[in-house]
């Protein structure tokens, strides 16, 4: 979360700017006598820029020859080793395709395998000292955490004598600065040097610059300003320049990256007969809707080409999935970099890009991975304008999804809303702001609807990543002096950035229920499940079943037949059965677990299991107009890891009253000849159908994504038979492919299953 402020400020996140016309000297290697004798004779840093003291290319040296290690097989495993050798406590993540530029010198480690608890690189398996089939494009960095090993003298730091630097960028209103709404889109451009905050001379001044600067304070990209209305306010105020030269090309992630010349402490005039540079920024369409502002229409690319985020906690943030042939697919991170990510920035509306993320960090895709190896100059308008590479099962996997995190316009709205009372600063009850400017007063949220959905939105305007709960009441939260109630009637979509975007009451405050007691509170987390449906499955395992009733006593006791069977001429007769497998794979950060506690969990004798939810799916069959003519449901009678991914291992098993859930990168099969896996079609007419089929759909169990948690199938049945075809998730087509499904359902044939 960004600190307060007047002003929009940028602060580069984990990369130093680069230093102005120069390069960074190399830092001095260690000489801390403590080393492990299995690294005596080697020597560590850290290279490259722009970057930290704690982050960079890692470079040993042997035998005299400094070298690299390439990324191929590289790991965070091996990270916290390097970092370890380097004098930080362990490494929060790792780099590959020369991130911080390439290296020279010898490529010393190839296929760089390690556990993790090593003491010294060595001790890791590789090719051997200087054996490598890789190029320096292909070194590897890693950012470590800043905080240094007892004992450790800092051997890394970064040399800056005699050069300057770009740390932050600002746009500052020229009037009424104090008073304009956020975020900030026009005003004169300020960089923060040692010294303090300066104007930049305009002197040369382009809209490749404007654009970068747009870019790294969250905007898509920048338009043209009256600059004769800013000349004359500035033959009336007083400035103070700091830079009077800058010159980027518009593909920078950052203006450090530009070529840059800074005025000397001894220079007595500065922009002669210019003015303070002044830059307006194109607000995207996410944030147009949250100031009230008409919304930019956006040119899309041509053709079906789209491309959109999943799986992240906060906005701007996630795994990239792009539209191919009416499906959505993943991108793998084989020379994924800044200017492929900010590319994906910019066309989903926001700033460049402030991370490249590899290693599927914003969890694993399911279905087609699209693209490989793409290559942006950077001033592509869409991802699907760089080259890339034509992908096969064998080039990648999920575990090598590509993410971005975007760099992001500052609203403020995180200043709007707190928590007070939680044990930790992730909960508490949810207290927000209203009223205007010198009457501003906190107030507490009605519990009544209070939910997931609403939790989700809070914690996002919070800074907090998702919501693991959201509660109705808090009374073992103590508010303070804060009790009166200011909003109720909170509805949300899930989506919105923050409270203040959903549906409330608007005039007067109504709540069913009175007091503090009854207010909403949040649990918050950076991570969250999400359950994902292997469609594939149901429409290959789907057929019908007459099976008799005397078969079927347990099954109505646990309401999972329709409703007209209560009247049937029980134990004679049957009930017809769509029967189908369905198998839930959970492809998100955290694992699934009931929203209940296993103390509220219900024993069920009939079938000799626990229930943990009360409804865990939806089955429908709907008309092509929607109606409803069947429906099936399921509680969660076993959630377990039934088969996970061969480097996962199981977590929970319903046998014994074990724990139940579902373990990220595992999946829960319920096979089709389990009671209760059916929709009772006894009922149905012959006729072209939807089969639907919703996971979690109260909403009881948070989500990083909603989304995918429905699947509908075309279905043709013909009285005696039944075509279950096109089976998909909900949001794995277009929105025209979807349109077309819905428009002609089960009009395609199909083999009988």
């Amino acid at each position: 979360m960004r600190p307060v402020s007047v002003w929009y400020c940028y602060s580069w996140g984990l990369l130093l700017p680069l230093l102005c016309g120069s390069t960074v000297g190399s830092p001095s290697p260690s000489t801390d006598p403590e080393k492990k004798a299995g690294s005596q004779g080697l020597r560590f840093r850290l290279a490259g820029f722009p970057r930290k003291p704690y982050e960079g290319r890692v470079e040993i040296q042997r035998a005299g020859e400094w070298g690299t290690i390439c990324d191929d097989d590289f790991t965070l495993q091996a990270a916290h080793v390097l970092c370890r050798e380097l004098g930080f406590t362990e490494a929060t993540g790792w780099t590959h395709s020369a991130k911080y530029g390439p290296g020279t010198g010898r490529i010393w480690l190839d296929n760089l395998s390690c556990r993790g608890t090593e003491g010294s690189v060595t001790e890791c398996a590789s090719r051997g000292w200087g054996n490598s089939d890789c190029t320096h494009d292909e070194d590897a960095g890693v950012i470590c955490k800043d905080q240094r090993l007892p004992g450790f003298s800092d051997s890394n730091v970064i040399e800056v004598e005699h050069h300057r630097q770009v740390e932050e960028v600002r746009l500052r209103p020229a009037v009424d600065w104090g008073r304009r709404p956020l975020p900030v889109t026009e005003g004169l451009v300020e960089v923060r040097l040692p010294e303090g905050w300066s104007q930049v001379c305009d002197k040369g001044w382009s809209a490749h610059n404007s654009h970068v600067v747009c870019g790294m304070l969250g905007f898509p990209g920048a338009k043209r300003v009256n600059i004769a209305f800013y000349r004359m306010l500035a033959q009336k105020q007083k400035h103070s320049f700091g830079l009077h030269g800058v010159a980027c090309v518009g593909t920078e992630a950052h203006l450090s990256l530009c070529s840059l010349e800074f005025y000397r402490a001894n220079d007595t005039t500065r922009c002669p007969g210019g003015s303070p540079a002044v830059v307006s920024c194109v607000l995207g369409p996410l944030y147009a809707t949250l100031t009230g502002q008409r919304k930019h229409q956006q040119t899309k690319p041509q053709g079906e080409a789209r491309v959109r985020l999943k799986g992240g906690a906060h906005p701007g943030e996630g795994r990239v999935e792009v539209l191919k042939a009416g499906t959505w697919g993943t991108v793998c991170d084989r020379k994924w970099d800044l200017q492929a990510a900010s590319v994906v920035c910019r066309e989903l509306g926001f700033g460049t890009a402030r991370e490249a993320l590899s290693g599927a960090r914003m969890g694993q895709g399911m279905g087609a991975i699209h693209l490989s190896e793409v290559r942006c100059s950077g001033q592509e308008p869409s991802l699907w304008k760089c080259p890339s590479k034509n992908i096969t099962a064998e080039d990648c996997s999920h575990s090598q999804d590509a993410a971005v995190r975007c760099n992001l316009p500052y609203t403020g709205v995180e200043t709007k809303i707190r928590l007070s009372g939680g044990r930790s600063r992730y909960e508490g009850r949810v207290e927000v702001q209203i009223g205007v400017p010198g009457h501003l007063r906190w107030g507490l949220i009605c519990g009544d609807d209070w939910g997931t959905l609403e939790a989700m939105v809070a914690c996002r305007q919070l800074g907090l990543g998702y919501a693991n709960h959201g509660l109705q009441e808090t009374w073992y939260w103590d508010s303070g002096n804060v009790t009166e109630v200011v909003m109720s009637g909170v509805r949300c979509t899930g989506s919105e950035l923050s409270l203040s975007q959903c549906a409330h009451h608007s005039n007067h405050v109504t709540c069913k229920r009175t007091g503090t007691r009854f207010t909403a509170g949040v649990i918050c987390s950076e991570t969250a499940s999400d359950l994902l449906l292997h469609s594939a499955l149901v429409q290959e395992t789907a057929y019908i079943e007459d099976r008799p009733l005397h078969m079927l006593y347990c099954a109505a006791e646990e309401n999972c037949l329709a409703s007209s069977a209560r009247s049937a001429n029980w134990p004679y007769g049957h009930r017809r059965l769509l029967r189908f497998s369905s198998q839930i794979h959970n492809l998100g950060r955290a694992d699934f677990r009931p929203k209940a506690g296993r103390h509220s969990w219900v024993w069920h004798e009939c079938h000799g299991h626990y229930h943990s939810m009360d409804i865990f799916t939806h089955y429908d069959i709907l008309t092509p107009n929607g109606t409803k003519v069947a429906e099936g449901h399921k509680a969660s009678f076993c959630l377990e890891d039934t088969e996970c991914l061969e480097d996962v291992s199981k977590r929970y098993e319903c046998a014994n009253f074990g724990e139940q859930g579902i373990t990220v990168g595992c999946w829960d099969l319920y096979r089709h000849d389990i009671d209760c896996q059916w929709i009772d079609i006894t009922d149905v007419k012959p006729g072209n159908y939807i089969l639907q089929v919703v996971i979690n759909p109260n909403f009881e169990v948070a989500e990083s994504d909603f989304t995918n948690n429905a699947m509908k199938c075309n279905c043709k049945y013909d009285g005696h038979r039944i075509w279950v075809h096109n089976c998909h998730i909900g949001d794995a087509f277009s929105e025209e492919a979807n349109r077309r499904f819905e428009r002609y359902p089960g009009q395609t044939s199909n083999q009988i299953v």
